[in-house]
């Protein structure tokens, strides 16, 4: 792990065993400043270190005491407020784009030509293949049971209107637009109602008039359906998600520290991080700063998760090793906290730099996003700096029990341990001490360190090829959500029988002194089924009776009806024949688009397909945006912290092969073994912002000891000193930070496992390749010179 020189832990001469002194002095470096401290200064009278007291022990007890407490303080008040997140998050894909976005504007006018915020629910009947109604007088029975459906349907609160029922050509579906009112009613609870209508009217319509419903299915999809089971999906997962997480990473910590208080007292510090961090986010999201919802809840319980676990095994292990050379506790954990401090807080710092750099897309989902991971960073920061060594100190060695770290043990196997030695056979400097498999790792990069980063690299760049093969255009809303629904269910039946852009229109607002010539355009385009002007109250505008491209049942038999005017435009709607979720149905919007604006470029289009067009073109322009601004924002903190401009660029070149690595596997099992159709453009903007910061996360903990180790050691056998220590802490962080991110795979939705089996497959590529074999190879075949232009670089 690395640690600043001036914080590395000297044991007292009370510490040594007799016979171990030298084991010691091969693991330590001199550090002349470190010499001149008051407290390491030796006292003359008696030959041993001057122990000057940290404070009284009670002092020292009612600090960590007020430290524990006032992070408990937090947890219980922001335990409560997962349950209340819900009230300030919002999955409306509307809500995302920016004020600017062609389709936020038309629907700005479009409220303005409505009394009420509505959107359609799609109820559907299906009946079983080869059933169909009767026409006409035989079918006199089953039509007043549906139009007794429809008047049920009505009753529902938060309901405006119901347009059906509207039989399908082929007589074999039924449908009702059902238009929910948002700003009377929650449209997902006026969804379960219509569902629960739906349930107990099946009885009714089983029998009505011929028997022409039996064996009929009833679902409710189109916009408002699918929004519901989208709602349902993240419904109660904030505690199943975070319970897989925690006992994934209890496993896995229980494995590395066979103790069983001390995987329960990081984990702790975990949840305490994450609680703080959501009491803040909710007290942001209720002040408008940010816009929540249910996908940026889950990243940030994973992350956080993640990231103070790794903050934690850290500090355990510098405090592991620190009271292998202590007697006193508080000792230990004092210098442990120092030692642990630059590199804690020089990770933090990068990951939350990298994950703000989201605020600068257009998109109101990922520029909340930014301040919403990287508030749980810096919480996950101070949390494993304060909570986590005041609980340490309070409980002391007995957190380690039953494998109780004391000073002067040494195992058999580190008795046995010969050091490796070159090809000539003389031992390679910096791998004196034993670290198991990571000495034999550093003695194969000694050894051949061009041929090892070579070949590593060039499997890598085999499996980067495969990101030709990510398609990253969007995939339709159907398909987001994994497994069967109720919407999607419907969505089906309505794709076979009707008009799949049924019931989610394209909206255009245009002048009125060209509303004939726009209609005339729009009912020409390809890809539209139908089209009408609109009239107050939201029916057809026309003569009584004129109805063509409108539903049946909407605005018919009545006088005739003029065209709405607002502030001189008007308001068309557009049946599209292809679901509105569908590529097809944005190809027809881009169309229209193309068309309208050559007629008038101040013509708008909108609408269900237009919003989902609209944030995959600003999503895909945001990954052009910000994948160079957080490469930049990596590299100078990097220069920054290495003083040096070669080693940052070797850093950030071998994370951003890792990330094409990570993204090309994931895109062949993406296409190949999970059969998914596509990804939204999302997906590889916080694949590459997660796997880049936390990748260079682990890179920093390696090159930071490096230096030090250099300037005692050289800079080859520093390299291999800081992978040799450095290499079980960081690869055990690797694998709980893996661990955490795929436990979202528990959310049915393909963004969530999208992501993370990208992150997971990332971080595990990225620690066990690139930082324990691509970066010390290459930092030592390169020597000295990879630290220029700083003074280090002429060293030898």
């Amino acid at each position: 792990m690395p640690e600043n020189p001036r914080h590395r832990a000297e044991p007292e001469a009370a510490d040594i065993q007799p016979g171990h002194q030298s084991d010691l002095q091969s693991d330590r470096r001199p550090d002349h400043r470190a010499e001149t401290r008051p407290e390491n200064r030796p006292d003359r009278r008696s030959g041993q270190e001057k122990k000057r007291p940290w404070g009284t022990v009670w002092i020292r007890v009612v600090a960590a005491s007020v430290l524990v407490l006032a992070w408990l303080a937090g947890t219980g008040l922001g335990g409560p407020t997962f349950g209340k997140l819900g009230e300030v998050s919002s999955n409306d894909q509307s809500t995302f784009l920016p004020a600017s976005a062609e389709s936020t504007q038309a629907g700005e006018w479009v409220s303005r030509f409505t009394d009420s915020e509505q959107i359609p629910a799609l109820v559907v009947l299906g009946l079983p293949d080869g059933q169909a109604l009767a026409e006409g007088a035989e079918s006199a029975g089953e039509m007043q049971a549906l139009a007794g459906f429809g008047e049920e349907l009505g009753a529902v609160e938060g309901v405006d209107q119901v347009i059906g029922p509207v039989p399908s050509e082929d007589r074999e579906a039924v449908q009702y637009i059902a238009l929910v009112n948002t700003e009377s009613a929650e449209s997902d609870a006026v969804v379960e109602d219509l569902r629960a209508v739906a349930a107990n009217s099946q009885a009714d319509l089983t029998g009505a008039g011929n028997g022409g419903l039996d064996g009929a299915e009833i679902h409710v999809a189109g916009p408002a359906g699918l929004a519901a089971d989208l709602a349902g999906a993240f419904a109660g997962i904030d505690g199943i998600l975070l319970a897989v997480a925690l006992s994934v990473v209890f496993v896995i910590l229980v494995l590395v520290y066979r103790s069983v208080l001390l995987p329960l007292l990081v984990l702790f510090n975990s949840v305490a991080a994450l609680c703080v961090a959501i009491l803040a986010i909710y007290w942001m999201a209720a002040e408008g700063w940010i816009a929540l919802n249910g996908q940026s809840q889950g990243i940030l319980s994973i992350l956080v998760i993640g990231a103070a676990t790794d903050y934690s095994l850290l500090m355990v292990a510098r405090y592991r090793e620190e009271l292998r050379v202590r007697t006193k506790v508080a000792t230990a954990v004092r210098n442990a906290w120092k030692g642990s401090f630059e590199p804690i807080t020089a990770s933090a710092a990068t990951v939350a730099i990298a994950l703000l750099c989201l605020l600068f897309s257009d998109l109101n989902s990922n520029r909340s996003l930014g301040p919403i991971a990287a508030s749980g960073i810096v919480l996950a920061w101070a949390a494993s700096l304060s909570f986590l060594p005041a609980v340490l100190y309070l409980v002391g060695r007995a957190a380690f029990w039953p494998s109780i770290p004391r000073p002067g043990t040494v195992s058999r196997k580190d008795a046995r341990f010969r050091q490796p030695v070159d090809a000539a056979g003389t031992p390679i400097r910096g791998l004196e001490s034993n670290h198991g498999v990571w000495t034999r790792i550093g003695a194969l990069v000694a050894r051949r360190p061009r041929a090892v980063w070579m070949v590593t690299a060039a499997v890598l760049l085999v499996g980067a090829a495969g990101i030709t093969q990510l398609q990253a255009s969007g995939v339709p809303q159907t398909e987001v959500l994994l497994g069967e629904s109720d919407g999607k269910a419907g969505q089906v039946v309505l794709e076979d029988h009707f008009d799949a852009g049924t019931g989610a229109p394209a909206t255009i607002i245009a002048p009125a002194d060209r509303a004939d010539e726009v209609l005339e355009d729009v009912q020409t385009t390809d890809g539209v089924a139908s089209a009408y002007l609109t009239a107050e109250g939201g029916g057809p505008a026309g003569p009584a009776g004129e109805t063509a491209g409108a539903p049946e049942g909407a605005g018919q038999g009545g006088p005739p009806a003029e065209p709405l005017e607002v502030d001189g435009r008007v308001y068309l709607q557009a049946t599209l024949a292809d679901a509105a979720d569908s590529m097809e149905a944005e190809q027809t919007v881009v169309a229209l688009r193309e068309g309208l604006h050559a007629v008038d470029p101040g013509i708008l289009v909108g609408g269900t397909t237009a919003t989902n067009l609209d944030t995959n073109t600003t999503a895909q322009a945001d990954v052009r945006t910000i994948i160079p601004l957080v490469l930049i924002v990596v590299l100078v903190i990097l220069m920054v912290l290495l003083r040096s401009v070669i080693a940052p660029v070797l850093l950030v070149l071998a994370t951003v092969l890792s990330f094409g690595t990570a993204i090309g596997v994931s895109a062949l099992v993406f296409n190949h073994v999970l059969g998914f159709s596509g990804a939204d453009p999302t997906v590889p903007l916080y694949g590459f912002v997660f796997l880049v910061a936390l990748g260079v996360d682990y890179t920093i903990f390696l090159m930071t000891r490096a230096r030090e180790e250099a300037f005692s050691l050289g800079t080859r056998a520093g390299v291999l000193k800081a992978l040799t220590v450095t290499g079980g802490v960081i690869t055990s962080a690797g694998v709980v930070l893996a661990a955490t991110f795929a436990a979202l795979v528990v959310i049915p939705l393909m963004f969530m496992v999208q992501l993370a089996f990208i992150v997971a497959f990332g971080v595990l590529l990225d620690t066990f390749l690139v930082r324990s074999l691509v970066v010390p190879a290459l930092t030592y075949d390169i020597g000295p010179k990879v630290w220029w232009p700083s003074k280090l670089a002429r060293t030898r």
